[in-house]
């Protein structure tokens, strides 16, 4: 079927040309942009874009969705990482497949609304009996139409071990290797234009072994999937290699097989000198964070020194719980504005965390389908209205905007893989009423025990 969106004001590729265009149309049809400007077809369905500027999707990098349901609980406020993790866990060992289920469908109905076309979520507690977690995950995704990286995250590190979390929540390196398989031959699409796709995740340094991070590191690598964990994300989690292991969590990570182009860190701040030098010899990604990494004081990642190194960085949410919102446009207003502060002159502008947001988010997902808007890519794009009134004056420089100034309203549209999922701030696939019954429902059981 062949789509046109006409007659749009502005379009901000982020291709490796940055190139602007300016009142045309753009065309896609089975999934890919087909063309952009006039074309002597005819549409089997079109689109006003008239007064809107279009934009890659957004890509996601790195998110904890179960969390959705623990935002904002004034119990847990103000506690830095360990503290938080501690007393939440209590309350995540109640998670289940519905759990699972409407909080990823809450919160990736955020992300999209605000332009996201890609998620990529975490997730790492499977208390025992939960059900197929990742399943629901994929099952909430095909709904809203949103393209899904899931990963089966893992732990199996806990109190007793030296660890944070519950026995609740901590499984056995067999039970997690063996379900770990399970979900990369029932869900990954390795395939172009892929909807769907498993990394394998274990947690941390302080919730996993060595011989759970050895092992998970070969099995991904036996099936071409891609490897995630958090790292270097707190000066606690730097004192806890120290003591345990004698080295610092990157020396741990690296000697367990975690550096190389399959592999991704979230938060990546307490990184020195020689390690980002070895980050980029090895092609490893970073997963940035800024909301998640100021709400719990961990501090401000390097990311003037990654660019200077050609380290592959993409922005990322992190946890609904960490955030308390699941929107890339408020995070890439903040990466930018908190580098700034930072950093100075060295901070990188706007245009250039729009492109960590789209380009270099899909570098870190290892896709070459996504991230920009030209011939051939998939027809991932948001559109937003150029002339609301908070855009007074404000709409000269279109590639810089959401660093600038900041946009703060649902978009017109957004497409994934070519079909309409967000029109005017409506999620079109989903009945939200509905989502949110159930959802106020299931929050009386999971937080039961807070």
């Amino acid at each position: 079927m062949l789509t046109r969106l006409k007659s749009v004001d502005t379009i901000v590729s982020c291709d490796a040309f940055d190139r602007v265009y300016r009142h045309t149309d753009l065309w896609f049809e089975n999934g890919a942009i087909a063309h952009i400007g006039d074309w002597d077809r005819t549409a089997d369905r079109e689109y006003d874009g008239t007064g809107t500027i279009v934009y890659p999707g957004l890509i996601n990098v790195h998110h904890h969705l179960y969390q959705y349901f623990t935002r904002n609980l004034s119990k847990v406020q103000n506690y830095e990482l360990f503290d938080w993790l501690k007393a939440l866990y209590g309350v995540w060992k109640n998670l289940n497949e519905k759990t699972v289920l409407l909080s990823s469908a809450a919160g990736m109905a955020e992300l999209m609304r605000y332009g996201c076309t890609t998620c990529f979520d975490h997730h790492y507690v499977f208390p025992a009996d939960s059900g197929d977690l990742l399943g629901a995950q994929f099952e909430a995704a095909k709904a809203l139409g949103i393209r899904m990286h899931a990963s089966r995250g893992s732990m199996d590190l806990s109190e007793k071990d030296g660890g944070l979390p519950p026995d609740s929540v901590v499984q056995t390196v067999d039970a997690i290797l063996k379900d770990s398989e399970r979900a990369i031959q029932a869900y990954h699409d390795p395939s172009r234009f892929s909807m769907r796709q498993v990394v394998i995740a274990p947690c941390s340094p302080f919730s996993a072994s060595g011989p759970l991070y050895r092992e998970s590191a070969i099995l991904a690598r036996q099936h071409g999937v891609r490897l995630h964990t958090h790292l270097c994300e707190t000066k606690d989690e730097e004192a806890y290699t120290l003591s345990a292991f004698g080295i610092r969590p990157f020396d741990y990570l690296a000697s367990l097989g975690w550096t190389g182009e399959d592999v991704f860190y979230a938060h990546g701040i307490h990184f020195n000198d020689s390690e980002l030098d070895r980050i980029a010899e090895t092609g490893t990604k970073i997963a940035h964070c800024p909301v998640s990494n100021m709400k719990l004081s961990s501090g401000v990642m390097r990311l003037p020194d990654m660019l200077d190194r050609k380290i592959t960085v993409g922005l990322a949410v992190d946890g609904s719980a960490s955030n308390d919102g699941s929107n890339l446009m408020d995070e890439m207003r903040a990466a930018y504005l908190v580098h700034r502060l930072t950093w100075g002159n060295r901070a990188p502008g706007g245009y250039e965390i729009l492109k960590l947001a789209t380009v270099g988010s899909a570098k870190v997902l290892g896709r070459d389908d996504l991230g920009s808007i030209e011939v051939g890519k998939a027809a991932d794009l948001f559109a937003i209205d150029r002339n609301t009134s908070d855009l007074l004056c404000a709409i000269d420089d279109p590639k810089n905007l959401f660093g600038n100034v900041g946009y703060h309203r649902p978009c017109e549209y957004v497409f994934v893989n070519g079909e309409l999922t967000v029109y005017k701030g409506k999620i079109m696939r989903i009945d939200e009423e509905t989502l949110q019954c159930l959802s106020q429902t299931e929050l009386k059981r999971f937080l039961s025990t807070l």
